[in-house]
Order: C-alpha cells, then sequence, then structure tokens
C-alpha cells in the first residue's frame, strides 16, 4: 500500500519558525493532519522526507521503543538536506554535532544518563527546595517593586528558571546572563529580537552556523569550569560531571560540554516558557487566579496543565532502525519520523476539550516532558521550581492584567513566550 501523503502547501508551514509565533495558526494546523493526516508523509523542497506522527498513542509507541527508533542517526530537529551535510562535514562523518542526552540511543544513553540522574531524582531535588524557595522570593519581591506593570517573560520568566537550573549545576552567577543569550541563539536563531547578532534568518543554513558558534562557546567554558571542579569540588552537578566515568573511562570533553549545554539550555528554557505562559493564562482568567490563591493545593494541577498547553518542546526528530508497523502504515528501515509533541498534548482521542486550559483534567496524561527513556531528566526540578514559585506569589498578588499583546517566539523546536506584558495589583 502506498504511504499517505500530506499536500506540501498545508504541511510546509510546520516547518517553519515564523508559523510558531502564532499558537491559533499551529494549533488549526495540526488539528487539520490529525484529522486528515494523522500518520503521512510530508515533503517539503529542501528537506527529505519526514513521516508526520500527530497522535498522541503513536507517538507514546514510537517514544517507548528507544531501540527501534533511534535519536542519533540524523539530525535531533529539523534541518535542511544541506544543514544535515554541513553537520556531518563539521563533525567528521556524525549525524550531529552535540553528544547530549537527547541524541543517545541505548545502551549509551541509559551509562550517561546513569551519571547525573540522583542529582535529579526527587529525593535530592528535595533538599535543594529551600534555597529555590529563597530564590523565588527573591523575584517575587523584583516583581513586586517593579511594579505595578512589566514584562514578566523578560523580567520574571527568564531569569527565575535559569538561576535554578545554573545555580544546581554550579555556574558562576555573573555567567548567567550569557548562559540566557547564548540558550536564546540555540533556540531562536530565526527569531528577530532573540537570534544572535548578525544572523540570517533567510539563510536555510543558519541553524547550524548558530548551533556551531553555541556549541563551541560552550566547549570552551566548560573546558574552564570542569577543569576548576577536578581541583576544587564542589555540591553541583558540574563537579559530578568533571569526575565522572562511563564504562570505566572518564567522560570526554565533548560528552561533558554536552552535558553542560543540555543543562544550561533546555533545563532553564522549558522551564521559562512555561512559567510565562502560566502567568498568560492567569491574566486572562482572573477566576482561575481567585481560585488558586483560596486554593494553594490546586498549582501542581495549574503547573500540569501550563506544561501540556505550552508544550515548551515542539518537536523531535527520530529514525527507523528497522521496518515497523504503525497504526496501518509501514515506516521502513531509515525513514525519518517527526514527533509533533504539541499536536499530541491536543489529540482529542485523550483530551477533552483540549483547546481549553482546564485544571481539573484528571488524569492529565500530557507529554510536555517527553515519554520512555528519554523523559526529561529535569522534570522534577521543573515541576519544584514551578510550584514553589506560584506558592511564593500568589499570596502576594491580588489581580493581574494583560497590558498589550504577548508575543511567542519565532520556533519550531523548543520555545514559548518572548514577551508577556502584564499589569497587577499586589495584596
Amino acid at each position: 500500500m502506498t504511504a499517505p501523503r500530506i499536500p506540501t502547501e498545508l504541511v510546509a508551514p510546520l516547518f517553519s519558525p515564523k508559523t510558531f509565533a502564532s499558537p491559533a495558526q499551529v494549533d488549526a494546523l495540526l488539528k487539520k493532519l490529525r484529522d486528515e493526516y494523522p500518520l503521512a508523509i510530508a515533503e517539503v523542497p529542501g528537506y527529505d522526507p519526514h513521516w508526520i506522527v500527530t497522535k498522541w498513542e503513536d507517538l507514546r509507541e514510537i517514544t517507548r521503543q528507544d531501540e527501534i527508533f533511534h535519536s542519533n542517526d540524523h539530525s535531533k530537529s529539523l534541518v535542511t538536506q544541506m544543514g544535515q551535510q554541513m553537520i556531518e562535514a563539521y563533525s567528521g562523518g556524525k549525524p550531529n554535532i552535540l553528544e547530549t542526552l537527547v541524541h543517545m540511543d541505548p545502551p549509551v544513553h541509559a551509562a550517561y544518563r546513569a551519571v547525573a540522574a540522583p542529582l535529579f531524582m526527587p529525593q535530592a531535588i528535595a533538599k535543594r527546595e529551600e534555597f529555590v524557595r529563597e530564590l523565588a522570593q527573591k523575584y517575587v519581591d523584583k516583581m513586586i517593586a517593579h511594579g505595578p506593570a512589566l514584562d514578566f517573560a523578560k523580567e520574571i520568566a527568564f531569569l527565575y528558571p535559569l538561576e535554578v537550573v545554573l545555580s544546581v549545576v554550579g555556574v558562576p552567577e555573573k555567567e548567567h546572563a550569557h548562559i540566557l543569550e547564548l540558550a536564546q541563539w540555540f533556540f531562536n536563531y530565526a527569531d528577530p529580537d532573540l537570534m544572535r547578532p548578525g544572523a540570517n534568518p533567510m539563510d536555510p543554513d543558519e541553524v547550524i552556523k548558530t548551533w556551531t558558534i553555541v556549541w563551541e562557546e560552550f566547549q570552551e567554558y566548560s573546558r574552564k569550569l570542569t577543569g576548576e571542579r577536578k581541583t576544587c569540588p564542589r555540591d553541583d552537578v558540574l563537579t559530578v560531571l568533571a569526575n565522572a566515568q562511563v564504562n570505566g573511562c572518564p567522560m570526554s570533553h565533548s560528552a561533558t560540554s554536552s552535558y553542560l549545554l543540555i543543562l544550561g539550555t533546555a533545563g532553564h528554557d522549558t522551564t521559562a516558557a512555561t512559567t510565562a505562559v502560566a502567568m498568560w493564562v492567569l491574566a486572562e482568567q482572573p477566576e482561575l487566579l481567585a481560585r488558586l490563591k483560596a486554593n494553594p493545593k490546586d498549582i501542581p494541577k495549574f503547573i500540569d496543565e501550563a506544561v501540556r498547553w505550552t508544550c515548551p518542546v515542539k518537536h523531535f526528530i527520530r529514525s527507523a532502525a528497522q521496518d515497523y508497523e504503525l497504526s496501518g502504515q509501514t515506516i521502513k528501515k531509515g525513514d525519518l519520523i517527526y514527533l509533533s509533541y504539541m499536536s499530541a498534548n491536543r489529540d482529542e482521542a485523550v483530551f477533552e476539550d483540549p483547546f481549553t486550559f482546564n485544571i481539573d483534567r484528571a488524569p492529565n496524561r500530557h507529554i510536555g516532558f517527553g515519554y520512555g527513556g528519554h523523559i526529561c531528566l529535569g522534570q522534577h526540578l521543573a515541576r519544584m521550581e514551578l510550584r514553589v514559585f506560584w506558592e511564593t506569589l500568589l499570596p502576594r498578588l491580588e489581580s493581574v492584567s494583560l497590558d498589550g499583546v504577548p508575543q511567542m517566539a519565532e520556533s519550531e523546536f523548543v520555545g514559548g513566550p518572548k514577551s508577556v506584558p502584564i499589569r497587577f495589583k499586589a495584596a
């Protein structure tokens, strides 16, 4: 049977960062794909063909089988054919520049994940709650002092999760602003407000050029910090990485740098996006704000729905290591697969009334943190820092409303709001 093809004019916007600046446009496009082409091939000029996976059940089936659907045989995010050639030329023939956990397959992935996993388990994270609460208090105080109006995304949501995760990792505070800049370049290479100076978003290979620049900076920075931790250990993640062994051998500099990059970029950017969206929702729904103030026990449910609603990671790419039958279609060995987490988190077959923000979903089976062996290593830290922030802020917030039009970043990979202007009254 011939595999179904999605009309190019329909699916092409999914490959463009600009589309993701409009959540309504993305939702409408993905709904049409779920309804008419739930599992079909996209052939967009300049790109290799990709199976587009839009359904929650299909995405979960793929992501729980890392041995069959690989993460390291091709770029983990959408790149052009020329971009993939540039990656391989830069990396000496490897399919990826980076060696992060998201790029690894079994059994390598499990070995490297085990290096830092104990530091991010609930029991370990709980020991840091008092410190995180101090940081939350710092940023709530800053917000109140800045009132009655500010851009919540820029002044609070970008910065609070950044300081949390980089402090846990062990990056000096004086370097936090530069790490934020690198993270924004990394995920928002095409956004006019967040991309690196000199970037050319019209260049189809800009993403590879920017990634290379960011990667080289992280390697240089990692060499300095890990060298310090080998001679002067501290209670931080960097010390563990600097002295870690995998299969009896020290971690390579490339692997250590990749760990630092993923913790310093995705480790904060996804939580920042969720924090900004959560405030956006509260500014539009005063009844929800009143409910959470009266019933703080509902904050974890609010956070879960904010993660589903935001879905900071928009997609990942995998490739089939063997032929596989999925929902009546035959995925061939070597085929590329675009996993739309954003679509899966709006799947009507799983989420009743998915386009409504509803904290009473029970269970809320979102996959905003991923699924399977690659589920987000930092999910427990993210949940804790989000919970602590709202526990700290809500008693001091009487009312809030939008003070302008929020803006989403132009990013088809990882992203969220770049501006959430609010006006508020402190309690």
